[in-house]
């Protein structure tokens, strides 16, 4: 078993802190966590497959990158769908968050409208973005992955992405590669990571 302050690599460290905004103060393990947000999350995807009107300027909003997050995690943490406060060892400074996100949404407006990207790469650039961003205290990950597959779904008429064979929560080395191919992504260099979508048949 997991201890809940013992993190897989590339995930947000939780701090003592953190814990005392747990809604479920019988949670001990990193294990149960997960299994709590899961249901949460099962929650937040009903949610969102009832979106009315999800057009490009309604995805592309701040208001709605902080609803999802909410609807994903709000019944397990008090600050789900709040931007985070303090720094990360990933992430941009708090003080950047919106301004970063606005930047970012405007971004991926014009790469939709203007195609600048095929498919796969636009959802790629999505998904890499918001993580890199890490809005949130935890969950970006999560978070981002729906987000990019509600926009491949109502704006791109593609299928959700296959984002790994196994749950990328677990420390496995699937969980590795994909990792891998973020830090690259980080760097500029998308092919690695593009590469891995492709290798799961997307």
């Amino acid at each position: 078993m997991t201890n809940l302050v013992d993190n897989p690599d590339g995930a947000t460290p939780l701090t003592p802190d953190d814990m005392q905004n747990l809604r479920h103060r019988h949670i001990e393990t990193r294990e149960q966590l997960n299994e709590l947000e899961a249901a949460n999350i099962l929650q937040g995807q009903r949610w969102a497959a009832q979106l009315k009107s999800p057009t490009l300027a309604r995805i592309f909003d701040l208001l709605f990158v902080t609803d999802l997050h909410n609807a994903l995690f709000g019944e397990v943490w008090v600050w789900a769908g709040s931007f985070r406060l303090r720094e990360l060892n990933i992430g941009v400074e708090p003080k950047n968050i919106a301004i970063d996100l606005h930047n970012f949404l405007e971004d991926a407006k014009c790469w939709i409208e203007f195609r600048h990207y095929d498919n796969l790469e636009i959802s790629a650039r999505i998904q890499h973005r918001l993580v890199q961003i890490h809005p949130f205290v935890n969950g970006n990950g999560r978070h981002s992955r729906i987000f990019t597959d509600i926009v491949r779904v109502y704006l791109l008429d593609e299928k959700p992405m296959k984002w790994a064979n196994a749950k990328l929560e677990n420390m496995t080395e699937e969980r590795a590669a994909y990792i891998s191919s973020l830090r690259k992504a980080d760097r500029g260099d998308f092919s690695e990571f593009l590469n891995y979508l492709q290798s799961l048949g997307n």
